[in-house]
Parts: structure tokens; sequence; C-alpha cells
């Protein structure tokens, strides 16, 4: 492999990933050590600390390895491991906008190169500054809060100062009954802003589409009206804003820069949990829209009275206008996807192997299309036909850690823990609803998380029988499909024994 390909890695992905999780997850990591292992291409990546690494195993470890194999033009596994202690790693700073020309900034960023000098930050942007919320509260005993690191200015085209993608459309938008309730409500938003369901707030676990939908409401808002004022964000940038003004003491230009939208799509508010200061900026700004009837979007990963350490104003003007669940999708809309991507790839998936994945791959979409863009890569450098046996050599690994990991015992363990009742409850003969239920999901779990047969599960459940896990299973199942609820905390019991 080339030594610059971490370089082209880093340039595909400050692209395609939206600029803040670029700039706060991919950018300040060292460049891979690219080896050999037992003929397997390996690209190393060594990070500073546990939760970045299992962060960035859950969200992109699939991604980059994808980019690197096809950018490799061959197999290639991404190992992640911790940073010796005594490394420093350097975390070059983020840019507020990505440059036109990615691949210098990357050289720079990503191999340490000197940044050259129009480039470089003006010297009051020199060092690190604490968040403005940190600044305001210092009482004694408090919680540290996080520290943002300086911006260098704006160098984006006009063309991206709505920071959309322009490929996140509603044509491109799988639909199915886990999307169909936001997606009317997001087309209804794109068709006449600022009339009805204002604001949208749209929920649900990671990679389940919100961020779609909302580029494709901004899209679809442009593509009628061009001179329409639209920006997309993610929550830690807006942070980032209040406390460039905080520090600056310029909060017209804050407000100039947001009181004047037509419409303002966020990701993630629940990063404002904890953050006075930033929640009374963006309570300012949403008074400021709706009273000039613009448009806000947001999204979240759960609803808005379950937000924490987030002001009750706030908390009550999310949930006064439309608030809509975006679910895990169901087993047909997950083929639906697979193939409808695959075909955009230009490598149509058939629709046996497109099953089996979408079986093996349950939790949301973006992992759903990091198996196939495995497969599609394997398939491509194998010079083979995609088969069930092509698919299932492509993701053993991800097959392989997921037989491994999850066991009966586990998922009783788990589900005991989640609805807050005994280990010992799920052998027992007790039958009141508050054992019963988490008895009746933990078997509904294991027959569909593990290759244990009903007889099996059944034994190890109490030596119940195998109709009394049928039962189960099939009450649970059909449930899950009617119940909103039941849907999101299973979603969430899948993703813990998953994780």
């Amino acid at each position: 492999m080339s030594p610059d390909l971490w370089l082209r890695v880093c340039e595909r992905l400050a692209i395609e990933l939206p600029e803040q999780q670029f700039n706060t997850w991919i950018r300040p990591l060292p460049p891979a050590e690219l080896g050999d292992d037992g003929g397997v291409a390996v690209a190393t990546l060594r990070v500073p600390n546990r939760f970045k690494l299992d962060w960035i195993r859950s969200q992109y470890s699939a991604r980059i390895e994808s980019v690197l194999a096809e950018l490799a033009e061959q197999p290639v596994r991404l190992s992640l491991t911790l940073a010796p202690r005594d490394t420093t790693l350097s975390a070059p700073r983020p840019l507020e906008s990505r440059p036109q020309s990615a691949s210098r900034v990357m050289a720079q960023a990503m191999m340490g190169a000197q940044a050259s000098t129009h480039l470089r930050p003006p010297p009051q942007h020199n060092a690190w500054m604490p968040d403005a919320d940190a600044v305001l509260v210092n009482a004694p005993g408090a919680q540290p809060l996080p520290v943002a690191a300086p911006v260098l200015p704006a160098m984006a085209p006009a063309a991206n100062r709505n920071r959309l993608n322009p490929a996140l459309t509603f044509d491109s938008l799988v639909a199915g009954r886990a999307n169909q309730m936001a997606r009317t409500a997001a087309l209804h938003v794109a068709g006449a802003p600022g009339v009805m369901y204002n604001p949208l707030f749209i929920y649900g676990g990671v990679g389940l589409g919100k961020t779609h939908l909302v580029h494709a409401v901004g899209n679809a808002l442009l593509k009628d009206k061009p001179n329409a004022r639209v920006l997309y964000l993610h929550a830690e940038q807006f942070i980032s804003d209040v406390v460039k003004n905080y520090q600056r003491k310029t909060f017209d230009e804050l407000k100039a820069k947001y009181h004047s939208l037509d419409l303002l799509l966020i990701d993630d508010v629940q990063f404002f949990a904890g953050k006075e200061r930033t929640q009374e900026e963006f309570f300012n700004a949403f008074e400021a829209l709706l009273a000039k009837k613009a448009h806000i979007i947001m999204t979240s990963d759960t609803y808005p009275k379950g937000l924490v350490d987030i002001d009750q104003r706030l908390t009550s003007r999310f949930d006064s206008g439309l608030t809509v669940a975006i679910e895990p999708p169901e087993l047909e809309m997950r083929v639906a996807i697979l193939m409808a991507k695959s075909r955009a790839e230009g490598a149509p998936m058939p629709e046996d192997v497109a099953f089996f994945v979408a079986k093996n791959v349950r939790a949301n979409v973006r992992e759903l299309e990091g198996a196939l863009r495995k497969v599609l890569a394997y398939a491509k450098f194998s010079h083979k036909e995609i088969t069930i046996a092509l698919a299932r050599e492509a993701l053993k690994d991800l097959l392989s850690i997921q037989n491994r990991q999850i066991s009966v015992e586990n998922i009783q363990k788990t589900v005991a823990d989640f609805y807050k009742i005994k280990i010992a409850d799920m052998y027992s003969k007790k039958r009141p609803a508050s054992i019963a239920r988490p008895r009746q999901i933990a078997m509904y779990l294991a027959k569909e998380l593990t290759q244990k047969s009903l007889p099996e599960i059944g034994e190890l459940f109490g030596g119940r029988d195998h109709t009394t896990v049928l039962h189960a299973v099939r009450k649970v199942g059909g449930e899950r499909q009617k119940d909103t609820e039941l849907n999101q905390q299973l979603h969430v019991l899948e993703q813990t024994l998953k994780g």
C-alpha cells in the first residue's frame, strides 16, 4: 500500500462526514500505520483513550475500513488500538468550514507538515479556550466542562455555506414504516416552511436516518427557493459559535447569523445538556425564528421530555410543534435499503443476499451500509459474483463477533438489568407481569440474536417447553410492529448486546 493512503482516506472522509464529526473524531488521529498480517493488509490506528476508541469503532470503523479497501484496491483490515501513555498525539485545530484544497490541509494536519502562512490563525486564537459555560459556571464541586478548540477563519466556498450534503435528498431516502411519519412531516415542511409542524422534532437511535431527513428538507427547499437562507449544523457547532462570540463579546454577530435564517436544521440537540449559556442563546434564536415564521427542525436521540439537563423552557418549546420518532428499520425495509444502495453503487445485490445481510445486521442503517460496502468491496477484489457464500465470507468477522458475544445468559442479564428484576426471575416459575414480560422479551431476543433452537432456549429459561418460547417470540414480535415504545426498548437492548 502506498504511504499516502491514509492522507487520501482523510480527504475522502472530510467530504463525506459532517464537518464537526470529522474535525472531532477523525482529523486529530495520527496517520495509520500500514502493515501486513499473514498476507492480509492491516491499517493500525492508535487512539489516545478508551472512550474515543470505542466511539470510533462503533460509529466510523466500518466506513474507514471500506474507504481504505476501495482506495488500496484490496481488502484492508482496520485495527484500533490504544496509544502508549507516553505518546503525545497532536490534535490539529478544527476548521470552521472545509477549505477549498482538501488535500493541502489534510497533508498538513495528518502528516504533521508546517502550516503555510495564509492558513495560520490570528494571534488571539493561538491558545485553547474554555467553553463559555465553563467561564460562567465555576462553582466548587462543579463538573469539569469540555474545552473548545480555536477556530480558523472560514474558507468554504459560498455554495457550501449552508453545510448541506446535496446527495441526501428525499429521492435517495428509502421510505418504510420505520420512517413513514417523520418523512411525511418533513415533506410538508419542505413544501410549506413556517406553516405546519413548527418546530419539527425528530428523535431516534443512531444511524436511523435523522440526518438524511433534515438534509433532504434543506435541499428540497433550496431547489424550490434558491435564495432561501438555510443552515444545517450539528449542535456542537452551535456550542462552538456561542463560545467564540462570548470570548469576543460579539453576540450581535451570533444573532445576525442565526436570527435571519429561513430554515434552521440542527442535529443532536441533546449535546446542549448542562450548557446554560448555549441554551439561553438557542432559546433566543428559537424565539426569533418562530416570530418571523422561519422553520426549525431538530433531531435528538430521545424525545423532548426525555432530555436531561436542558432547561424546561427549551424542552417545552421543542414539544410545541410536532414530535415524531424514526424507528429501527424492519427486515423488509433493511432489504430495500441494501438493494437500493447497491444499485446506486452500480453493483445490484441479489434479493436472497440482501435478506441474508439484513437478517444479520439489525442495529441501524449506518451499520447496514457498512456491511454492504464490505460485501461489494470483497466481490470487486475477489472478482466473484455476489452470493450468500461471498457475503458470509466478507462479513465473517462481524458474524463471529455476534456469535461470540451474544449468549442466552448475556441476554438474560442485560434484560434483567434493563427492567430491574433479578436474573433468577428468568428461570423461576413466577408469573406476575413485572417478571413475565421481561422474561418473554429475553426469549424473543434469544431467538432473534442467537442460533439456539426453541427447545434449547426453553431449557435455559428454567426448563420451559418450546411452545412457551414460541408463544413469547410471536407475542413480542407482533407487538413490536405496533408498539413504538416497545420497539425503542428492543432497539436499545439489541444495540447494548451488540455493543
